[in-house]
């Protein structure tokens, strides 16, 4: 029974006599309505402390308040109940969903955002990103294995953007290196939507057997509590209220709400828990300090476990002198973990500690009741009831209204473009290719250490990461991980572009031999309270909700980042998908660079006539507009299955996605091979359906314009277009007919294109032969965003 009601006695701590006035509410975060729920809840006016404790308990970091309702439509495991790979940890119930994976073992995957930290402090903001998901793995019991990361900046000629650009990179690759988990790739964009407020979406997958699974629930009355790691500072106050909140000049200026990671100390952290959590029995749970500290840690781990909590504030390791309840509360230090321990087995606990050079120290008890108690100095400074904190926040359903600009970007027309002719279709690829967002990433993967922990067996910059998982020094699982979101559709279509960005993510899977097992999403918006804003969030959300139900893919956890806005503009929608896959054999394991001379190309999934939101639009006629290309969800299952099948018949050289930059750009990207640059020879004219058709007249030979495959009414849609449900495969010539007619026999569109040939040319016939380079093209793909970043530059 909660007792908070009844007036706390007095403190020396003089933060907790300061007044509460509606502008400290208001800075706090919290709503005149808000507060007076809080005064409801517990029966009086709360202190500075408390005051503090709600605002970042109801923060939408940590409560959710403004999209709970939409992701309680996300399913949360398998529709069919007797397939493989069950949810064994659902979305919500832990800091991290759970996948069994077979043979006893699971994984356990998340991604988190730390947008609004490093736009403040790009260093330290991305490097404690990657901390807090680090440790919101091995929390539930599993050894992290893998990392990767999404990432948006501004435009790359912006001295900001490369600012931020090379701080975050530095900051990744600090604190994985360090620590000594693979960071094996990610996605990276660039556009002007995102100047001055990047974002840095971190992910971690890690490995376990199913009885090594952990909960973050205080259970058992008379149960020590015990804080683990280093001691508490003043670094990272209020960061969770900080991140639910629009950049501002103040924000920026906010740096206390930073914190500072040390990869060391952390590495430390993970092996003294791994192996305090094998102990058998010792641990009753288990919980982070990350966003909210102490506070969150507490509160939630009551709150699960149904029970209260009381904790002593003088006991806990403090880095600063003076520090008064309300730091330390709020602080959100890195690298600290609270535990809830058997009764009795404290001695067992602090030994593992001493051996790894660590703080354990008691700082309270699991009690009866339903109340957060914490004391300072002697007395109460906070009582509160943990469940109410952790559970129970407002939750709002906002107002939605699809913005304007959206019918008008609708009603655009390719017509109204001038046709292409030879010169503009030839110069558009290296164009593309030489574009920040589709170069390649080496200048960022190369200051990652990829190859440590020897399991990376698909290095970064092919569709999809692949990580060899040794068990018990004896069975190996193969796991595949990829992330996936175009910004620039959802901002066209957020409901269609979230559905592309989920069926991406599944071909990208597909075409590394890995079926997906299960979803995680970091959705990163703007400010909820706008009509606009909230209508791309809702229709995002409805279109991953549809495209895992189709898939059957559950969702195991994820991050909602808000606020994501500066005074100047607003991001567009960015809900990054992530997928975590699994190759069933280590023969099935295909990447999408081509091996050798005389392989056939295949385009699987047709020619459609659609360049609404492409890169060639942008990068050729400066325009963000159009339909966002159609996706057919179930078009786009029997076409993955289509490719797993010729995988797992040994047909298939190699497999790529068609995505940013059309047939064209995934065309070349499979000629950039490792060891070799390749060309290709591709022909079109077996598809042309009619000539002449939007191309400037007198381009082609003889004045005859080049001819436009049947389903294309443009050239340069179908050579640059952005169409969905496509996959190029490279094949030996004795294996092409089969994968043809197993293409027609599941009843999606297959054609060979082209042949790989050794000399690095690429050439694409149709009434007249366009060419290209490929080693001129490479060179510029591959320097691009090095020649951005040199201290030149």
């Amino acid at each position: 029974m909660s007792t908070t009601s009844e007036p706390l006695p007095p403190n020396p701590d003089p933060v907790l006599n300061v007044a509460i006035t509606p502008e400290l509410v208001e800075k706090h975060g919290l709503t005149p309505k808000e507060y007076e729920l809080i005064k409801e809840i517990i029966g009086r006016e709360p202190n500075l402390t408390e005051l503090g404790i709600f605002s970042v308990m109801w923060s939408e970091h940590c409560s959710y308040k403004n999209s709970r309702p939409l992701l309680k439509t996300f399913p949360t495991q398998k529709a069919d109940a007797d397939s493989p790979n069950q949810v064994l940890i659902k979305a919500g119930e832990e800091n991290a969903g759970v996948i069994d994976i077979g043979d006893g073992w699971a994984i356990c995957f998340k991604i988190e955002s730390h947008n609004h930290p490093s736009a403040v402090e790009p260093f330290e903001g991305a490097a404690t990103g990657v901390g807090g998901i680090i440790r919101d793995i091995f929390t539930m019991g599993a050894r992290p294995v893998l990392l990767t990361n999404s990432l948006r900046f501004g435009d790359l000629s912006s001295a900001q953007s490369k600012r931020l650009f090379r701080g975050v990179v530095h900051g990744i690759s600090h604190y994985g290196n360090c620590i000594g988990i693979p960071n094996v790739g990610g996605d990276v964009y660039f556009d002007e939507c995102y100047e001055g407020n990047p974002l840095v979406n971190a992910l971690c997958l890690g490995v376990l057997r199913h009885d090594q699974i952990k909960r973050g629930a205080a259970k058992g009355v008379g149960n020590p509590v015990y804080y683990v790691g280093p001691p508490t500072g003043r670094d990272g106050l209020g960061g969770a209220s900080f991140a639910s909140r629009e950049l501002s000049e103040e924000s920026a200026a906010d740096r206390p709400a930073v914190q500072k990671g040390d990869p060391f100390m952390e590495k430390l952290l993970i092996e003294a828990c791994l192996e305090m959590m094998a102990v058998d029995g010792l641990v009753v749970g288990i919980q982070d300090m990350g966003a909210a500290g102490l506070t969150c840690s507490t509160c939630e781990t009551a709150g699960r476990g149904g029970s209260g909590i009381e904790i002593e504030l003088d006991k806990v390791p403090q880095r600063e002198t003076g520090m008064n309840s309300y730091e330390i509360m709020l602080s959100e230090s890195q690298e600290r973990m609270l535990v809830i321990v058997q009764k009795g087995r404290e001695k067992e606990l602090e030994a593992i500690f001493e051996k790894w050079d660590l703080h354990a120290v008691e700082i309270g008890t699991v009690t009866e009741g339903e109340d957060m108690v914490v004391n300072q100095h002697g007395s109460p400074v906070v009582k509160l009831p943990a469940a109410k904190l952790a559970d129970e926040a407002p939750v709002y359903v906002r107002e939605a209204q699809e913005p304007a600009y959206m019918a008008e970007c609708r009603t655009w027309s390719a017509d109204s473009l001038p046709a292409p002719d030879k010169a503009t279709l030839e110069s558009a690829l290296g164009k593309l290719l030489s574009h920040p967002t589709i170069a390649s990433k080496r200048w960022i993967y190369s200051q990652y250490d990829h190859m440590v922990m020897t399991g990376t067996v698909v290095e970064p910059g092919s569709d999809a990461a692949i990580v060899r998982l040794r068990l018990d020094g004896k069975k190996e699982k193969l796991i595949a991980i990829a992330n996936d979101c175009n910004n620039r559709f959802c901002w066209l279509d957020p409901y269609t572009g979230a559905k592309i960005a989920m069926a991406e993510c599944v071909r990208n899977l597909a075409c590394s031999g890995a079926r997906a097992l299960a979803m995680t999403n970091n959705l990163n918006f703007g400010n909820p309270n706008k009509p606009e804003s909230f209508y791309m969030l809702k229709e995002s959300v409805r279109g991953l909700a549809e495209s895992c139900r189709t898939f059957d893919l559950p969702v195991v956890g994820g991050n909602v980042s808000l606020y994501n806005e500066n005074v100047n503009q607003k991001i567009d929608p960015t809900p990054v998908v992530s997928l975590a896959g699994i190759v069933d054999d280590p023969a099935h394991v295909t990447t999408q660079y081509v091996k050798g001379a005389g392989e056939q190309l295949i385009l699987l999934g047709g020619t459609p006539d659609e360049l609404g939101g492409s890169y060639y639009l942008k990068i050729m006629h400066g325009l963000k507009t159009g339909a966002v290309p159609a996706v057919d969800l179930e078009a786009e299952k029997t076409l993955v299955a289509c490719v797993l099948s010729q995988i797992a018949a040994g047909r298939v050289k190699a497999a790529h996605d068609l995505s940013e930059g059309g047939l064209l750009t995934a065309v070349t990207e499979m000629l950039f091979a490792p060891e070799a640059t390749y060309g290709a020879k591709l022909d079109l004219s077996a598809l042309t359906g009619k000539t002449g058709a939007g191309v400037a007249a007198g381009s082609g030979v003889g004045g005859k314009a080049p001819s436009v495959p049947a389903g294309a009414t443009r050239l340069d849609a179908l050579l640059y277009g952005e169409s969905q449900g496509r996959v190029l495969l490279s094949v030996s010539p004795d294996k092409a007919e089969a994968v043809l007619a197993a293409a027609r026999d599941a009843g999606v569109p297959a054609s060979v294109i082209g042949e790989v040939q050794t000399e690095p040319t690429l050439t694409c016939q149709t009434a007249e032969t366009l060419s290209w380079d490929v080693a001129s093209l490479r060179d510029g793909w591959e320097t691009t965003i090095e020649k951005a970043m040199s201290p030149q530059a």
